[in-house]
């Protein structure tokens, strides 16, 4: 049988990622995507896909407000199953506990995209998707209360390093800065590159503690040493190293709203 999926992130580079990986299965038939809750909710009703590979962090409706509205409109035999695809891993044992199918933790990798797929599936096969969409609706307020306070927990990027992921914090980053499509962390003497742009990065970061410089530079406040005036004007940061980094001039104000200049 094929299986037929909806993708809902707003990470452009993540749905380009998942319809990547997906092409590599014959068994798989991508239906279409979308980049926020409503898009997603107007798909599902154009497109009845199978299952729905939803991005539980986005703006306006997030992944639990879809799921709720689902629950709320669609009729059984005809509910999509669940998977939650994000960033944070520490919503993992939860989801398993609810009426989410699976629960993909990014970046996502083939072979789990794999076990995913075969999930769905046999899912399809015993058509116990509306009793899941239910189920999962009433976790719906524990799953909000837990993000909520897992946000409040130190935050982490997970790194692909070599064979393993690694759990980067990110209060502990010294400074970021862009390369192509990707991100380079820098913590003391460390460095990991990061698929993922400062723009999307930019709302995990505390504005007490971090500020953008430039387009391609993001610098921990406690990592500067000095913030040094040009002869023709504008600013150059210097960091705690001795590394010299530019400050575009839209990112001006926000320099001087540090300084207080």
């Amino acid at each position: 049988m094929s299986v037929r999926l909806l993708i809902c992130d707003d990470e452009t580079l993540a749905t380009d990622r998942l319809k990547r990986l997906l092409s590599r299965r014959d068994d798989v038939e991508l239906v279409g995507s979308a980049s926020n809750g409503a898009e997603a909710l107007d798909a599902v009703a154009r497109l009845s896909p199978d299952a729905i590979l939803l991005d539980v962090e986005m703006p306006g409706l997030d992944g639990f407000d879809v799921v709720e509205a689902l629950a709320a409109s669609m009729e059984r035999d005809q509910a999509p199953l669940i998977v939650f695809v994000t960033a944070y891993p520490q919503f993992a044992a939860s989801a398993y506990e609810t009426g989410a199918i699976d629960f993909l933790t990014k970046p996502v990798r083939f072979p789990r995209l794999c076990v995913t797929i075969d999930r769905v599936v046999h899912e399809i096969e015993a058509r116990s998707a509306a009793g899941r969409l239910e189920e999962l609706n009433g976790q719906l307020e524990r799953l909000r209360r837990e993000r909520l306070e897992g946000s409040r927990e130190e935050e982490r990027i997970w790194v692909p390093q070599g064979g393993e992921i690694v759990g980067v914090a990110i209060a502990t980053l010294d400074r970021i800065s862009a390369e192509r499509e990707y991100i380079r962390l820098y913590r003391g003497r460390d460095q990991f590159l990061y698929r993922c742009s400062i723009s999307s990065l930019m709302p995990r970061l505390e504005p007490q503690r971090f500020v953008r410089i430039h387009r391609s530079h993001v610098v921990n406040l406690d990592y500067i040493q000095s913030i040094r005036r040009r002869a023709t004007g504008g600013y150059r940061v210097v960091t705690a190293p001795g590394d010299t980094l530019p400050v575009g001039r839209t990112y001006h104000s926000a320099l001087r709203r540090v300084i207080g200049s």
